[in-house]
């Protein structure tokens, strides 16, 4: 990961800086990228496997940050939701390239609770909850037709009332055991710092980049 102009001069990370607890630094680290102007700083690349181990990844938005870690929202009968009922652990990383930053997450995911989801599901545009009902999400159709279809019926079919939450959709906290920081640095020298889960507290290491 190198800057066009090969250097990396966003300066140094100091164990100093660092907040105690890195749900908090991701969350200062967050808001000096939208500070920044970076575009959809909020984009994750969130990593599953399923049951036998096969991995998948693609990008999603985070939209929560809790004391108890980070939350994203999805189709529960999509490749990601099947991937997280059978193995729910999952790791994501977010790269903020106008800071020279990303950031690495690990650990366990579990549903939100139903009233979560039904709040932040009603906070969406109606548009975005008519397409969740009309969207089979990760299953095969036949064209865009099909899925055009789907829409007008979701559509209809909501069109005198408030759009609810689909059962099989809804919010996931993932509860992190490990989170790394990286700062680019020159050379290649980045600075590094891991914190791993013990018990109740967290330990913060130095890596080697």
């Amino acid at each position: 990961m190198q800057a066009s102009s090969g250097a990396h001069d966003h300066g140094a990370l100091r164990r100093r800086d660092l907040d105690p607890d890195p749900i908090e630094q991701f969350r200062r680290w967050l808001a000096d990228a939208e500070r920044a102007g970076v575009a959809m700083a909020n984009a994750i690349a969130l990593a599953t496997a399923d049951a036998g181990g096969a991995p998948s990844v693609r990008h999603v938005l985070l939209r929560g940050i809790q004391p108890d870690g980070f939350v994203f929202f999805t189709n529960h009968a999509s490749r990601k939701g099947r991937d997280l009922a059978g193995n729910p652990l999952a790791s994501f990383t977010t790269l903020w390239r106008e800071l020279d930053r990303q950031v690495c997450v690990r650990g366990r995911v579990t549903q939100t609770p139903p009233a979560a989801s039904d709040d932040y599901f009603a906070s969406r545009p109606r548009e975005a909850q008519i397409g969740a009902w009309a969207s089979r999400q990760s299953e095969p159709i036949t064209d865009r037709a099909a899925l055009e279809q789907r829409l007008s019926e979701a559509t209809a079919r909501f069109e005198r009332t408030a759009v609810p939450r689909p059962p099989f959709w809804g919010g996931y906290l993932l509860t992190p055991d490990h989170v790394e920081f990286w700062q680019g640095r020159t050379f290649r020298l980045h600075d590094r710092f891991r914190y791993s889960r013990a018990e109740d507290a967290w330990h913060l290491e130095r890596l080697a980049p």
